[in-house]
């Protein structure tokens, strides 16, 4: 792996100066510039091809989620890390994309966590911010929100995912988790032998359904093999297609 250019923007020099401190120890990194707003960064981004950009929240100006919002709109856009005193935004930050949310004063492992994600990413050639929902992931890697934190869903952990109040969450075993994409951008994201759609709100991993429970209408409930035994509906136009899946 070819070494990775930084983009270090935080308008305060003493957080730049610490963040340089913790990143020099990685070899395949290389700080090109620094930017203390919004604009100097845009300008940086726009000049050079930098591959991660570690980014303030509150700056003279804009903000760092205003651009990064901003740098969505590029083709190549840098992996984006915020680094940041308000824990507050943290789901804001989450939407636009970024790779993970630290907060200051920085915790070492909490960085490297952090940088292991994109150096995976770039191994493979894959990026969490990729919306376009005819590319998988190659990793099959799902990025979920968790108290501040971006973590990496493996899909055979996945029991269903379900839409609500515009929301959209992934249910494991035992947790559950918000997800910035779609129910339509997970469909096409997750592996199709796996997951299917059951329900206009729902899309359930067969391999995790345990129990079939015909109802008087046409539908069914699937009982999946979570700790909470959940039902999962599914709607009488899914009812067909769910049947063939399962042999009945």
């Amino acid at each position: 792996m070819s070494k990775l250019k930084v983009l270090i923007v935080d308008d305060e020099y003493p957080a730049r100066k610490e963040l340089r401190y913790y990143l020099d120890v990685y070899d395949n990194l290389q700080i090109i510039g620094e930017a203390t707003n919004a604009h100097e960064a845009m300008e940086l981004v726009n000049a050079l091809d930098y591959k991660i950009l570690f980014l303030d929240i509150n700056m003279p100006g804009s903000s760092g989620l205003e651009l990064s919002n901003k740098l969505q709109q590029k083709a190549n856009s840098p992996y984006i890390i915020f680094v940041t005193a308000h824990e507050e935004f943290a789901l804001e930050a989450f939407k636009v994309n970024a790779i993970d949310y630290i907060l200051k004063p920085i915790d070492p492992n909490r960085l490297d966590n952090a940088l292991q994600k994109v150096f995976k990413l770039v191994e493979f050639g894959s990026s969490t911010k990729e919306t376009k929902i005819e590319n998988k992931t190659p990793l099959g890697l799902i990025p979920v929100e968790s108290q501040g934190k971006t973590i990496l869903l493996e899909e055979k952990d996945i029991v269903f995912v379900y839409a609500s109040n515009d929301y959209t969450y992934i249910k494991t075993q035992s947790q559950k988790y918000l997800t910035r994409f779609t129910l339509k951008e997970l469909e096409q994201r997750l592996n199709s032998s796996l997951f299917h759609r059951c329900h206009r709100s729902y899309l359930i991993n067969i391999k995790k359904a345990r129990e079939v429970i015909p109802l008087y209408n046409g539908t069914l409930t699937l009982i999946v093999d979570d700790s909470q035994k959940s039902e999962v509906p599914v709607s009488r136009s899914q009812s067909k297609k769910m049947r063939t899946l399962l042999g009945l």
